[in-house]
């Protein structure tokens, strides 16, 4: 029996997953958990085989990326198998780098789920085609790919910041934002903060 820990901050999501996976023989929701300690928690408590994992768990709550990375730091840790509504450059590759071992849309066939999870148990490596191809683009050779220095810029742009404030928050000079906007102006092939921002929302850098 694969035993699985649902962490999703939805309560209708989660009884709606528990439905589904418990329909299957060799699988079983053994808990829940909406909040980063109450993850921990039920995961040292109950030490499942997969944790379901959603990328937004509230506004006041750590991300799931970050969720993923203190379950993966536990010993014996279970494998995480992200399961979102996002699949944006920047979440996919938070995700797979705090540890996630494949990465799931929730619009996915309930079949695809079922898969999924068997294979994560193997130590196999899930990905929607949507995210795959995300992370080809990524690593095409020749491509002009968005550094995660750059996706960090793009996202405060969205949030309206000038380049003072972006500085503070990454802790570099404006002058090394000023270089970081050009490169992805290039990139992009934009010349104004809007358009850099449009254009990484088009290309599912970033979220809307």
């Amino acid at each position: 029996m694969i035993r699985i820990v649902l962490v999703d901050d939805h309560p209708v999501v989660r009884a709606g997953l528990r439905a589904l996976i418990e329909g299957q023989e060799d699988l079983s929701v053994v808990a829940e958990a909406e909040t980063l300690p109450g993850a921990v928690a039920v995961v040292t408590a109950e030490r499942p085989d997969v944790v379901l994992m959603d990328l937004n768990i509230g506004p006041d709550e750590p991300g799931g990326a970050e969720v993923t990375a203190a379950l993966r730091a536990l010993p014996n840790p279970p494998e995480v198998l992200v399961l979102t509504t996002y699949d944006t450059e920047a979440d996919i590759m938070r995700a797979l780098q705090a540890g996630a071992r494949g990465y799931l849309l929730k619009d996915a066939p309930a079949a695809e789920l079922f898969v999924g999870i068997r294979a994560t148990v193997r130590g196999e490596t899930v990905l929607a085609s949507s995210v795959a191809a995300t992370l080809v683009r990524r690593t095409a050779p020749g491509g002009a790919s968005i550094t995660e220095r750059e996706v960090e810029l793009l996202e405060l742009l969205s949030r309206g910041l000038g380049n003072k404030e972006i500085a503070r928050e990454l802790f570099v000079s404006e002058a090394t934002v000023k270089s970081h906007l050009s490169h992805i102006y290039t990139k992009l092939a934009v010349d104004t903060r809007a358009g850099a921002v449009a254009a990484a929302i088009e290309r599912r850098v970033i979220r809307a």
